[in-house]
């Protein structure tokens, strides 16, 4: 029969083993986590930086054009070009609606005088302004 000196320590050794383990882990998952973090960010800038682009050039260019030529779905480039970061007012709009049900103006969301999508009308408006800056997507290493 073990002793229970014997005992003790061979439940110690695995409890070792198992904490070095755990430890391990813990600490790969909060580099993993870090690491995305910081990736998360600079696509979050990446992205605002795709919207204020699309944004400048909506009076010379429509989504579906801009797709034809850079082979970018223009669901994408919708998504970018009205995302909360490019037009932040969208975001606490979309907060108050949420829940609420109301019909399409029209089928397509336009009408006789072009698109009714609010964020398409203002990034026209800046774009006709003189001073708008435009956005140069940075190499991200």
């Amino acid at each position: 029969m073990t002793t229970a000196d014997e005992i003790e320590r061979r439940v110690e050794q695995v409890d070792t083993a198992r904490s070095a383990k755990r430890a391990a882990a813990a600490q790969q998952v909060g580099a993993l986590a870090q690491r995305r973090a910081a990736i998360a960010e600079q696509l979050a800038d990446i992205e605002e930086q795709l919207g204020d682009v699309l944004a400048a050039v909506s009076d010379v260019m429509d989504i579906d054009e801009l797709a034809g030529f850079t082979d970018v779905p223009a669901a994408d480039l919708t998504r970018w070009l009205n995302s909360p970061e490019t037009h932040p007012h969208q975001a606490q709009t979309a907060r108050r609606r949420r829940g609420q049900r109301h019909e399409p103006r029209t089928v397509h969301g336009q009408d006789a005088d072009g698109p009714r999508d609010i964020c398409t009308a203002r990034a026209r408006a800046a774009s006709d302004a003189a001073d708008a800056p435009v956005r140069v997507p940075a190499e991200v290493a």
